[in-house]
Protein backbone atom coordinates (compact mmCIF):
# COMPACT_ATOMS: atom_id res chain seq x y z
CA UNK A 1 0.00 0.00 0.00
CA UNK A 2 2.85 2.38 0.82
CA UNK A 3 4.33 1.83 -2.64
CA UNK A 4 0.98 2.50 -4.30
CA UNK A 5 0.61 5.75 -2.37
CA UNK A 6 4.08 6.87 -3.46
CA UNK A 7 3.29 6.16 -7.10
CA UNK A 8 0.03 8.08 -6.89
CA UNK A 9 1.79 11.09 -5.45
CA UNK A 10 4.14 11.12 -8.41
CA UNK A 11 1.33 11.29 -10.96
CA UNK A 12 0.98 14.88 -12.17
CA UNK A 13 -2.80 14.79 -11.90
CA UNK A 14 -3.01 12.36 -9.01
CA UNK A 15 -6.05 12.37 -6.80
CA UNK A 16 -5.47 12.69 -3.06
CA UNK A 17 -6.16 9.73 -0.80
CA UNK A 18 -6.34 10.30 2.95
CA UNK A 19 -4.26 8.02 5.18
CA UNK A 20 -5.38 4.40 5.00
CA UNK A 21 -8.33 5.11 2.74
CA UNK A 22 -9.41 5.47 -0.87
CA UNK A 23 -12.18 7.89 -0.08
CA UNK A 24 -12.11 10.12 -3.06
CA UNK A 25 -13.16 8.13 -6.10
CA UNK A 26 -16.58 7.34 -7.71
CA UNK A 27 -17.39 3.98 -9.32
CA UNK A 28 -20.50 2.79 -11.12
CA UNK A 29 -21.50 6.28 -12.16
CA UNK A 30 -21.96 8.13 -15.43
CA UNK A 31 -21.02 11.43 -17.00
CA UNK A 32 -23.17 14.22 -15.61
CA UNK A 33 -25.15 16.40 -17.99
CA UNK A 34 -23.02 19.43 -18.80
CA UNK A 35 -23.38 22.15 -16.12
CA UNK A 36 -26.27 20.32 -14.44
CA UNK A 37 -24.51 20.75 -11.07
CA UNK A 38 -23.49 24.42 -11.15
CA UNK A 39 -22.43 24.40 -7.49
CA UNK A 40 -19.53 22.01 -8.17
CA UNK A 41 -15.97 23.25 -7.69
CA UNK A 42 -12.87 21.57 -9.10
CA UNK A 43 -9.82 22.13 -6.88
CA UNK A 44 -6.50 22.09 -8.73
CA UNK A 45 -3.91 21.69 -5.98
CA UNK A 46 -0.22 22.46 -6.56
CA UNK A 47 2.12 20.42 -4.35
CA UNK A 48 5.82 19.61 -4.41
CA UNK A 49 4.86 16.32 -6.07
CA UNK A 50 2.89 17.96 -8.89
CA UNK A 51 -0.81 18.63 -9.25
CA UNK A 52 -3.54 16.84 -7.31
CA UNK A 53 -7.29 17.30 -7.35
CA UNK A 54 -10.23 17.47 -4.98
CA UNK A 55 -13.84 18.52 -5.22
CA UNK A 56 -15.76 21.20 -3.39
CA UNK A 57 -18.96 23.21 -3.64
CA UNK A 58 -19.89 26.87 -3.74
CA UNK A 59 -21.93 27.98 -0.70
CA UNK A 60 -21.46 31.75 -1.00
CA UNK A 61 -20.06 33.86 -3.81
CA UNK A 62 -16.69 33.96 -2.04
CA UNK A 63 -16.72 30.66 -0.11
CA UNK A 64 -16.23 27.05 -1.17
CA UNK A 65 -16.69 24.13 1.23
CA UNK A 66 -14.49 21.04 0.88
CA UNK A 67 -12.70 18.39 2.97
CA UNK A 68 -9.91 19.32 5.38
CA UNK A 69 -7.80 16.44 4.06
CA UNK A 70 -7.60 18.33 0.75
CA UNK A 71 -5.32 20.92 2.39
CA UNK A 72 -2.27 19.79 0.42
CA UNK A 73 -0.87 22.94 -1.14
CA UNK A 74 -1.80 26.00 -3.17
CA UNK A 75 -5.37 25.68 -4.45
CA UNK A 76 -6.93 27.12 -7.61
CA UNK A 77 -10.72 26.81 -7.74
CA UNK A 78 -12.49 26.13 -11.04
CA UNK A 79 -16.19 27.03 -11.09
CA UNK A 80 -18.58 26.48 -13.99
CA UNK A 81 -16.47 23.58 -15.27
CA UNK A 82 -17.58 20.41 -17.00
CA UNK A 83 -14.42 19.41 -18.89
CA UNK A 84 -11.51 20.49 -16.71
CA UNK A 85 -8.97 19.94 -19.50
CA UNK A 86 -10.53 22.75 -21.55
CA UNK A 87 -10.83 26.50 -21.09
CA UNK A 88 -14.62 26.51 -21.31
CA UNK A 89 -16.25 29.92 -21.64
CA UNK A 90 -18.39 29.08 -18.62
CA UNK A 91 -15.38 28.58 -16.35
CA UNK A 92 -14.25 30.95 -13.63
CA UNK A 93 -10.82 30.21 -12.19
CA UNK A 94 -10.41 31.83 -8.79
CA UNK A 95 -7.47 31.91 -6.41
CA UNK A 96 -7.88 31.18 -2.71
CA UNK A 97 -7.21 33.98 -0.25
CA UNK A 98 -7.36 31.78 2.84
CA UNK A 99 -7.84 28.12 3.75
CA UNK A 100 -9.73 27.48 7.00
CA UNK A 101 -9.76 23.81 8.01
CA UNK A 102 -11.93 22.98 11.00
CA UNK A 103 -9.81 23.72 14.10
CA UNK A 104 -10.43 20.23 15.49
CA UNK A 105 -9.72 18.30 12.30
CA UNK A 106 -7.87 15.05 13.04
CA UNK A 107 -5.91 13.72 10.06
CA UNK A 108 -5.60 10.27 11.65
CA UNK A 109 -9.28 9.66 12.36
CA UNK A 110 -10.70 12.11 9.75
CA UNK A 111 -12.93 13.58 12.46
CA UNK A 112 -14.16 17.10 11.60
CA UNK A 113 -13.07 16.64 7.98
CA UNK A 114 -14.19 19.93 6.44
CA UNK A 115 -12.53 23.14 5.29
CA UNK A 116 -13.73 26.53 4.09
CA UNK A 117 -11.94 28.25 1.22
CA UNK A 118 -12.20 32.04 1.19
CA UNK A 119 -11.84 33.15 -2.44
CA UNK A 120 -9.77 36.18 -3.43
CA UNK A 121 -12.64 37.46 -5.55
CA UNK A 122 -16.35 36.74 -5.62
CA UNK A 123 -17.77 34.33 -8.16
CA UNK A 124 -20.14 35.71 -10.76
CA UNK A 125 -23.37 33.73 -10.62
CA UNK A 126 -24.40 32.43 -14.04
CA UNK A 127 -26.30 29.47 -15.46
CA UNK A 128 -23.13 27.40 -14.93
CA UNK A 129 -22.15 28.82 -11.50
CA UNK A 130 -24.66 28.71 -8.65
CA UNK A 131 -24.76 28.25 -4.88
CA UNK A 132 -25.97 25.03 -3.26
CA UNK A 133 -28.14 25.31 -0.13
CA UNK A 134 -26.84 24.04 3.18
CA UNK A 135 -29.01 22.15 5.69
CA UNK A 136 -30.36 23.62 8.89
CA UNK A 137 -28.36 23.15 12.07
CA UNK A 138 -28.88 19.54 13.19
CA UNK A 139 -31.04 18.61 10.19
CA UNK A 140 -31.28 14.84 9.73
CA UNK A 141 -30.84 12.74 6.61
CA UNK A 142 -32.99 9.63 6.74
CA UNK A 143 -31.80 6.09 6.04
CA UNK A 144 -32.76 4.90 2.54
CA UNK A 145 -32.70 8.46 1.18
CA UNK A 146 -31.13 8.48 -2.29
CA UNK A 147 -28.55 11.21 -2.73
CA UNK A 148 -26.11 12.26 -5.45
CA UNK A 149 -22.31 12.53 -5.47
CA UNK A 150 -20.31 14.07 -8.31
CA UNK A 151 -16.64 14.61 -9.08
CA UNK A 152 -13.73 14.38 -11.47
CA UNK A 153 -11.99 11.47 -9.73
CA UNK A 154 -10.76 8.10 -10.92
CA UNK A 155 -13.39 6.10 -12.83
CA UNK A 156 -11.80 2.66 -12.48
CA UNK A 157 -11.87 0.54 -9.32
CA UNK A 158 -8.81 -1.27 -10.63
CA UNK A 159 -6.20 0.86 -12.31
CA UNK A 160 -6.13 4.60 -12.71
CA UNK A 161 -8.17 6.65 -15.17
CA UNK A 162 -8.98 10.28 -14.46
CA UNK A 163 -11.93 11.62 -16.47
CA UNK A 164 -11.86 15.09 -17.95
CA UNK A 165 -15.61 15.55 -17.48
CA UNK A 166 -17.78 15.59 -14.36
CA UNK A 167 -19.06 12.17 -13.27
CA UNK A 168 -21.96 11.39 -10.92
CA UNK A 169 -23.53 8.49 -9.03
CA UNK A 170 -26.64 8.06 -6.87
CA UNK A 171 -26.06 6.49 -3.45
CA UNK A 172 -28.27 5.40 -0.57
CA UNK A 173 -27.92 6.74 2.96
CA UNK A 174 -27.70 3.87 5.46
CA UNK A 175 -28.39 3.37 9.15
CA UNK A 176 -25.51 4.52 11.33
CA UNK A 177 -24.79 1.02 12.63
CA UNK A 178 -23.83 -0.08 9.11
CA UNK A 179 -20.62 1.98 9.44
CA UNK A 180 -19.62 0.80 12.89
CA UNK A 181 -16.98 -1.36 11.20
CA UNK A 182 -14.99 1.87 11.05
CA UNK A 183 -13.41 2.40 14.46
CA UNK A 184 -13.46 6.17 13.98
CA UNK A 185 -17.07 6.48 12.80
CA UNK A 186 -18.93 9.14 14.82
CA UNK A 187 -22.70 9.17 14.13
CA UNK A 188 -23.21 12.76 15.31
CA UNK A 189 -20.75 14.18 12.79
CA UNK A 190 -20.61 11.57 10.01
CA UNK A 191 -22.96 9.92 7.52
CA UNK A 192 -22.90 6.29 6.38
CA UNK A 193 -23.53 6.11 2.62
CA UNK A 194 -23.59 3.43 -0.08
CA UNK A 195 -25.40 0.09 -0.25
CA UNK A 196 -22.95 -2.84 0.19
CA UNK A 197 -25.13 -4.85 -2.22
CA UNK A 198 -24.13 -2.40 -4.96
CA UNK A 199 -20.38 -2.89 -4.66
CA UNK A 200 -19.68 -1.12 -7.96
CA UNK A 201 -21.53 2.06 -6.93
CA UNK A 202 -19.48 4.07 -4.49
CA UNK A 203 -17.75 7.35 -3.76
CA UNK A 204 -14.58 5.31 -4.31
CA UNK A 205 -14.13 7.28 -7.53
CA UNK A 206 -15.59 10.73 -6.81
CA UNK A 207 -13.69 13.75 -5.63
CA UNK A 208 -12.78 13.97 -1.97
CA UNK A 209 -14.36 17.15 -0.66
CA UNK A 210 -17.27 16.95 -3.07
CA UNK A 211 -20.86 17.22 -1.81
CA UNK A 212 -23.45 14.58 -1.05
CA UNK A 213 -26.59 16.32 -2.33
CA UNK A 214 -29.97 15.13 -1.03
CA UNK A 215 -33.12 16.82 -2.35
CA UNK A 216 -31.07 19.79 -3.53
CA UNK A 217 -29.23 20.31 -0.22
CA UNK A 218 -25.54 19.60 0.47
CA UNK A 219 -25.83 17.19 3.39
CA UNK A 220 -22.40 15.53 3.27
CA UNK A 221 -18.77 15.85 2.19
CA UNK A 222 -16.81 12.92 0.72
CA UNK A 223 -14.40 11.88 3.48
CA UNK A 224 -13.11 8.29 3.88
CA UNK A 225 -13.71 4.57 3.52
CA UNK A 226 -12.08 1.15 3.21
CA UNK A 227 -8.96 0.72 1.10
CA UNK A 228 -10.71 -1.68 -1.29
CA UNK A 229 -13.30 0.97 -2.11
CA UNK A 230 -16.26 -1.10 -0.96
CA UNK A 231 -19.37 0.65 0.34
CA UNK A 232 -20.54 1.90 2.71
CA UNK A 233 -18.34 5.00 2.81
CA UNK A 234 -18.17 7.80 5.35
CA UNK A 235 -19.14 11.42 4.66
CA UNK A 236 -18.81 14.44 6.92
CA UNK A 237 -22.28 15.41 8.20
CA UNK A 238 -22.66 19.07 7.17
CA UNK A 239 -25.61 19.89 9.44
CA UNK A 240 -23.44 19.30 12.53
CA UNK A 241 -21.13 22.12 11.49
CA UNK A 242 -23.59 24.82 10.43
CA UNK A 243 -22.81 27.06 13.46
CA UNK A 244 -19.05 26.87 12.77
CA UNK A 245 -19.53 27.47 9.03
CA UNK A 246 -21.74 30.52 9.53
CA UNK A 247 -19.58 32.00 12.29
CA UNK A 248 -16.39 31.56 10.25
CA UNK A 249 -17.86 33.12 7.12
CA UNK A 250 -19.18 36.11 9.08
CA UNK A 251 -15.71 36.77 10.49
CA UNK A 252 -14.13 36.76 7.05
CA UNK A 253 -16.74 38.68 5.08
CA UNK A 254 -15.38 41.58 3.03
Amino acid sequence: MALIMQLLLLLPTAFFLPPGALAGWITGGKEARSHSKPYMAFLNISTKHGHQRCGGFLIQKDFVLTAAHCDLGKIMVYLGAHDVTKRERSQQRLAVRRKIPHPKYNNKTQENDLMLLKLKSKAKLTAAVQLVPLPEDGEEVMPRDICNVAGWGNTRARGFSLPSTLQEVNLMVLEENRCMRYSHFIPNSMLCVGDPKEFNKSSFKGDSGGPLVCDGTAQGIVSFGKVDGSPPRVFTRVSTYIPWIKKTMRKLQD
